[in-house]
C-alpha cells in the first residue's frame, strides 16, 4: 500500500500572547555567541530549545550530551509554563512569510518519512553523517521535531483555494522576526479543510526538498529506530512524519550564492584573465557586474569588475546538474584554472549568500582576504526540480533561499 505523501499532526506551538517572545531564527543561521546574545533576557526564546548550549558554560562542546538534555529540559519547561500548547486534534497550518514586497504562503505538513525513503519527497543534496547525527540526537532528546524542512510543490489550484480562504481570517499569530520579516500562522482545523489539504497534496506526484536535507535524513533515521521498536505502529504515529512547510514553487525566492577564492593558483591577474578567455567572453565593466541572466558570471579582481559570458552553452541532453551555472563555473574555471575540485573540502574557496550583496564581495577582495570573487546568477526552482527529478546532486552552496523559516512557529511532538 502506497503511504500518503502528507498527513495532519497535532502541533505544539506558542499562544497568541507568547508567539512574539517564542519565535526565533533557525538554529543553523547563528553561532553559539550570536544565539546567546539574541536570547539574552528572553527566557521564552525558542533558541533555548534549538541552541541550548547558550544556557551552559561558554566553550561547551555543542554536541555534548548535556546540550541535548538541556534543550529537552527547556522545551519541557516552556510546555509546563504554558508558553507552548498542544493542539487537541491533528491539523494543518497555513504559514505566510512577508519580506518587503515579497510574500509567500505555504502549508505546514506532516510529510511522510516513507515517502521520503521512497524518493517521492525528492532530494538534491548530499548530507554529512556528523550533521545528521546532531539532528538525530536533538530529535531523540526532545521527542519532537522542532526545525521545519522547507519544501516546494508545483502550483496547485486546490491548495491555493484553501489557503486563500483560510487567510481571509485573522491569523493565530503574526510576529516580526529578524530583518523585519513577518511570520504569520493560521490553523486549518475545519474537518472539511483538513481533508481537502490531504487530498490536494496526496494527489501530487512528488514534493521537493528546498532546504533541510539533514533534518529530513535525521527524521528518517529516527523513524527507522522507532519502527524497529514498534513494528505494529501505523502511519498515523507522529514519528512516521517529519515537520515541513511546503510552498508553491512560483512563490519561492532564490538568491545568488556567490564564490570567493583565496588565490589565483600562482597566476598574475593578467595571466588569469588570459586563461579564462579560453572559455569565457571577458568584458571589463565600469559598474558592479551583477549577472542579469543565466550563463553570465560577475568577476571582481584587483579592484575591477568584469562580466564573464560562458562560450560553450550546454546542449539539451546535458544532465541537469551539469547545466547549472555554478557547475559550469567549476567545469571551466575553478577546476582547470584554479585547481579547486572539491567545493566541500577545499579551504581555498568560500561562499557568500546573496543577501550580503556584491559590496561584500568587494570588501573581502579589497581587504586582501580573498584574491577574486564570482557573482552568480541565481539557480531557479525549475533547475532545482529538474536535478531532483533526475536523481542528481547539486553542487554545494547552489541555492540561497530567503526569507528563512522561523523556529518555534509550530513543532511536531511525538508524545
Amino acid at each position: 500500500m502506497t503511504p500518503p505523501l502528507v498527513q495532519p499532526f497535532t502541533g505544539l506551538r506558542p499562544t497568541s500572547d507568547t508567539a512574539q517572545h517564542v519565535v526565533a531564527p533557525p538554529y543553523d543561521v547563528l553561532n553559539a555567541a550570536e544565539a546567546r546574545e539574541k536570547a539574552q533576557g528572553k527566557p521564552l526564546s525558542f533558541l533555548h530549545v534549538s541552541k541550548p548550549e547558550i544556557d551552559l558554560d561558554e566553550g561547551v562542546d555543542v554536541h555534548a550530551p548535556e546540550v541535548y538534555t538541556k534543550g529537552a529540559e527547556n522545551l519541557a519547561r516552556m510546555i509546563s509554563d504554558g508558553a507552548l500548547v498542544r493542539d487537541a486534534a491533528p491539523r494543518y497550518y497555513v504559514y505566510r512569510m512577508t519580506m518587503g514586497d515579497h510574500v509567500q504562503t505555504g502549508v505546514v505538513l506532516g510529510a511522510s518519512v516513507a515517502a521520503y525513503d521512497e524518493n517521492r519527497i525528492r532530494k538534491h543534496e548530499l548530507t554529512r553523517p556528523a550533521k545528521e547525527g546532531d539532528r538525530v540526537r536533538q530529535i531523540e532528546a526532545c521527542l519532537a521535531q522542532t526545525g521545519p524542512v522547507l519544501l516546494a510543490h508545483q502550483p496547485s489550484r486546490a491548495v491555493k483555494t484553501i489557503t486563500d480562504r483560510v487567510t481571509e481570517g485573522l491569523p493565530a499569530y503574526d510576529v516580526v522576526g529578524d530583518g523585519g520579516v513577518r511570520h504569520a500562522l493560521w490553523v486549518v482545523d475545519g474537518a472539511g479543510d483538513v481533508t481537502a489539504v490531504s487530498e490536494a497534496f496526496n494527489a501530487m506526484e512528488a514534493l521537493y526538498i528546498a532546504d533541510g536535507h539533514h533534518r529530513s535524513a535525521a527524521a528518517s533515521r529516527v523513524a527507522a529506530t522507532l519502527r524497529a521498536r514498534h513494528p505494529d505502529a501505523g502511519v498515523e504515529a507522529p514519528w512516521q512524519s517529519f515537520l515541513t512547510v511546503s510552498f508553491p514553487k512560483d512563490e519561492m525566492l532564490i538568491l545568488d550564492y556567490n564564490r570567493v577564492v583565496t588565490h589565483l593558483n600562482g597566476l598574475s591577474p593578467e595571466d588569469f584573465l588570459a586563461r579564462i578567455d579560453e572559455s569565457f567572453t571577458v568584458q571589463a565593466m565600469s559598474v558592479q557586474a551583477k549577472p542579469g541572466r543565466r550563463r553570465e558570471v560577475g568577476l571582481y579582481l584587483a579592484g575591477q569588475w568584469y562580466r564573464l559570458t560562458i562560450k560553450e552553452v550546454p546542449g539539451p541532453d546535458t544532465p541537469p546538474a551539469e547545466s547549472l551555472d555554478v557547475s559550469l563555473l567549476s567545469t571551466y574555471l575553478l577546476d582547470p584554472v584554479l585547481g579547486i575540485q572539491d567545493l566541500r573540502t577545499d579551504k581555498r574557496i568560500d561562499f557568500v549568500g546573496g543577501m550580503r550583496g556584491l559590496d561584500e564581495l568587494e570588501r573581502r577582495v579589497d581587504s586582501g582576504e580573498m584574491a577574486a570573487a564570482f557573482a552568480m546568477y541565481p539557480t531557479s526552482m525549475d533547475e532545482l526540480m529538474a536535478v531532483a527529478e533526475a536523481g542528481q546532486i547539486m553542487p554545494p552552496k547552489s541555492t540561497w533561499f530567503e526569507p528563512k523559516l522561523a523556529d518555534g512557529m509550530v513543532s511536531l511532538a511525538f508524545g
